[in-house]
This record gives structure tokens, C-alpha cells and sequence, in this order.
């Protein structure tokens, strides 16, 4: 039998979902560590080296001692970027003990996991990601960054069925990025453009991690 795979874990934790559709559900959190990027405005950056290396087994059986005190129903794999490691083996685990899946990813790697929600966060400058992953996302979530122009959410918006939302979410819920995000949201909606909505970081606004 070959010897289990090893992760690299930054974090395990219990907290609401703050981001995104999911925004207030209870959810079970397992920081990767790890990211092929290096964005100025990430909040995580204590997620891109390092990590406790951890196997599926020990990972899940945090999450069911977590559990014990914090009945989620969720389990969200975020990072760092989570399809950098190979998490087939923990997904199997989580839904197997009856957590349903959400990764969020930047989506330029792809990798043969069915999730139940897939977050696509994509990233400057290019802002690319796969494009099996924009077929599977539930919500495309972009950070209001000094990066993010007008022209970007014009054409994501493109690139993704009406029914899919582009999410406006302000850098750190900085003044500034708030104000802009309001403003591509004004000129989203002069052009026409569809199921373009702000967000914000709900678990910072009440102090949650």
C-alpha cells in the first residue's frame, strides 16, 4: 500500500463563510498552504509557504473534533490555492462524513474535483483561469483592487452564463475600494451588463477571522 499523501496545511478553523453567496453559513475552514501568486492586496499572505504537513486522516479528524462544537454542514478548502496540492483524498473524506464541499481557487489550475460550490477568484494582471473551472463555478468573486478596471468586468462578465454572478468584493473593505466598487457597479449597469453585485468581508465587519 503506498504511504498516504502529505498536505501542507496553514490553518484549520471554525468561523461563518464571510464571502460570497455563502455569506453567514457556519463552515469548517482548511487553509492550504501554498500559492503560484503573490498578489499585493491578499490578506493571507501567511498561507503561501510553510504549512503543518498533514495527512487526509489527520486533517478530517480535525474537522471532526471541530465539529463536535460547531455543527457546520459546510467544509470550505481555500488557501493559499488548494488545487496546488492534491486533495482528492480529503474531499472524499470530508463528504463521506456528510460536509458539503466549497473550494475557492484562482482558477489556473485545474484539477478533477467535484466540489458543491466552486468560488473562481481570478487574479491580476491577466486575470486567466481555466476554462473547465469557469464551466463548474458557482460565483466568480473579484477583488476590488487598485488592478481591476472597468474593461475587466466586461469581459469576465462575458465569459460566464448570465445566471453566474460576478461579485465586487472591496480590498480589505478599505474606504477607497468601496467607493470604486460602487462606481464599477454604476458603470456595469450603464453598459448593461447582468448579475454584476457588491460584497463585502461579512467575518471582518464582525470581527470574526
Amino acid at each position: 500500500m503506498p504511504p498516504p499523501r502529505i498536505l501542507k496545511i496553514a490553518e484549520i478553523f471554525r468561523s461563518i463563510q464571510g464571502e460570497g453567496l455563502r455569506q453567514g453559513e457556519p463552515t469548517i475552514f482548511v487553509r492550504l498552504a501554498g500559492c503560484d501568486l503573490r498578489c499585493s492586496f491578499c490578506d493571507t499572505k501567511y498561507a503561501w509557504t510553510g504549512g503543518k504537513s498533514m495527512t487526509a486522516a489527520q486533517v478530517l479528524d480535525k474537522v471532526r473534533a471541530l465539529r463536535k462544537r460547531f455543527p457546520a454542514e459546510w467544509a470550505c478548502l481555500t488557501g493559499g490555492e488548494p488545487f496546488l496540492q492534491d486533495i482528492a483524498a480529503l474531499c472524499a473524506g470530508l463528504r463521506k462524513a456528510g460536509l458539503e464541499i466549497q473550494i475557492e481557487t484562482n482558477g489556473r489550475t485545474f484539477r478533477p474535483i467535484v466540489s458543491d460550490w466552486l468560488t473562481l477568484s481570478p487574479k491580476p494582471p491577466d486575470y486567466a483561469f481555466d476554462s473547465t473551472l469557469g464551466q463548474m463555478a458557482r460565483e466568480v468573486k473579484l477583488t476590488v483592487s487598485r488592478a481591476l478596471t472597468l474593461k475587466t468586468v466586461r469581459r469576465l462578465r462575458g465569459e460566464f452564463p448570465a445566471a453566474v454572478p460576478i461579485l465586487l468584493q472591496p480590498e480589505s473593505n478599505a474606504a477607497w475600494s468601496k467607493a470604486k466598487a460602487a462606481r464599477l457597479l454604476g458603470s456595469a449597469m450603464k453598459l448593461g451588463l447582468s448579475n454584476i453585485r457588491l460584497t463585502c468581508q461579512l467575518h471582518k465587519i464582525l470581527g470574526l477571522r
